[in-house]
């Protein structure tokens, strides 16, 4: 078996691209069975693992082996980054086997939901009229501002009522695949100055004949003031040299945050993968200026004279979360990794986040990225998801409505369909639950200043929010 599995190998047949769900038919689900159930060898569901049970002992028990216990060792016949993608494999297998025939909290209007710390019943904000609403912002006078990614920012009332019309000439949007209007945020002094900022993508659709629209776009920063439901006083905050525009339809980032007198903002990697290595581009970089736009002196690339001056982070593939620790300041991004590796990160200057020399996850189609998960000079992610839960908006809850989760960490995730709920201790998760689940594609999750939390979602399009039970 050893002798014909190296010729294999040799001729090609076990070639890099080869997908795991191959690998594990052809050389694994023998000992193991097709649904992972174990035969002459073990479960690889059941949450047993006899070598260790860490995803580095699991690598290595597939690349060593265990031959006087019949285990075949696999290194020299599949590579690094084919054992990476198996242990991938084999968490999303573990992770649906364990799943299965749990109730997790699926609120409805009529009941109360029960989790680990609070009970909450949820209410409708708004039940139809949105197209794909991707973020939300809480105006003084109780209104509010909700972005719809095909390029409208509309207005919720005081009692939640959608306004019919949106608001009347926002910037030029481009809806590009996953791109368009995403966020929305208030200055932090918005009732002395009336900024409102958006993020979006920005660029050009070139028509033509015969063939579908081009689109080369990329993400940019503006603010404007609302005026009798016109956008006026537009001030670009960023906007990316045209060179970097790309027609890909994956990947824009965004997300806010304001601090001191600087805006924090997301510009994903747009498809380029590894540009989002290269400080002279902006793929997959956080940013950090003036609110007015203006780079600050003491960024940590000033000084680099080909690098982009505004960038505060790199090597980040698609944060679609920002949230900024009320207690101590630190920031904290949630991205989405690939089929797999999802990542929390602690967001420092400076610092390189890996993308895609280091990841957790393996390409969709189930081919591999890389064989390795860590490297010198790349930061850890505080904690990742496999499977992906693709991770989206991000808020710490701050309000007095349910105080048992002060200072807790609320990250919504788009395939998953859920809210989870984190408790960090000195800069690690220490705990996290899953608080909502199955009602919609969570986009966005943001605490009110009524001490309500508020989710949109994507199928159905909706905002609903959480209100204590009692």
């Amino acid at each position: 078996m050893r002798a014909m599995l190296m010729i294999l190998a040799a001729s090609g047949t076990l070639a890099f691209g080869q997908k795991v769900e191959e690998i594990y038919g052809n050389y694994c689900s023998g000992c193991h069975g097709a649904k992972f159930e174990g035969g002459q060898g073990g479960s690889l569901v059941d949450g047993i693992w006899k070598h260790g049970g860490t995803d580095a002992e699991i690598f290595k028990s597939i690349a060593k082996g265990n031959p006087p216990l019949g285990m075949t060792p696999w290194e020299g016949t599949l590579t690094n980054e084919q054992i990476r993608s198996m242990v991938v494999y084999l968490r999303e297998q573990e992770r649906k086997a364990a799943v299965q025939g749990m109730q997790f909290p699926k609120p409805s209007p009529d009941t109360v939901t029960k989790t680990e710390l609070q009970s909450y019943k949820i209410e409708t904000v708004v039940a139809s009229g949105l197209e794909i609403p991707w973020a939300i912002a809480f105006l003084p006078d109780g209104r509010k501002l909700v972005t719809e990614r095909p390029g409208r920012l509309r207005i919720l009332d005081k009692d939640g009522k959608l306004q019919p019309e949106p608001v009347k000439n926002t910037p030029e949007v481009i809806h590009h695949g996953q791109g368009g209007l995403m966020e929305v945020a208030l200055h932090p002094d918005y009732e002395k100055n009336g900024w409102v900022y958006l993020g979006f993508a920005d660029g050009t659709v070139e028509k033509v004949e015969g063939k579908k629209d081009q689109a080369k776009v990329i993400t940019s920063v503006v603010r404007g003031r609302i005026k009798d439901g016109t956008w006026t006083d537009q001030e670009w905050i960023y906007r990316a040299d045209p060179k970097f525009r790309s027609g890909a339809g994956v990947h824009f980032g965004t997300r806010f945050i304001f601090d001191k007198g600087y805006i924090y903002f997301v510009v994903g990697e747009r498809g380029g993968m590894m540009e989002a290595q290269d400080v002279t581009r902006p793929n997959g970089k956080i940013f950090r200026l003036h609110d007015d736009g203006r780079v600050p002196e003491d960024n940590p690339f000033v000084k680099n004279k080909d690098a982009i001056p505004g960038i505060w982070s790199y090597g980040h593939r698609n944060p679609q979360g920002l949230a900024m620790d009320p207690r101590d300041g630190a920031l904290y991004n949630t991205e989405h990794g690939p089929r797999g590796g999802d990542e929390l990160n602690l967001v420092q200057p400076g610092k390189n986040y890996g993308w895609p020399v280091i990841t957790y996850g393996m390409n969709y189609n189930g081919t591999p990225i890389t064989g390795i998960t860590e490297k010198e000079g790349m930061e850890q992610p505080v904690i990742y998801w496999v499977p992906s839960i693709a991770a989206s908006g991000l808020d710490f809850y701050t309000g007095e409505k349910f105080p048992k989760w002060k200072n807790d960490l609320f990250a919504g995730g788009l395939a998953a369909q859920e809210v989870r709920r984190l408790r960090l201790e000195g800069k690690k998760v220490v705990s996290q639950e899953i608080v909502l689940k199955g009602i919609g594609r969570v986009r966005d999750v943001a605490e009110g200043p009524d001490g309500f939390i508020y989710v949109l979602l994507n199928g159905p399009d909706s905002i609903v929010r959480m209100v204590p039970a009692n």
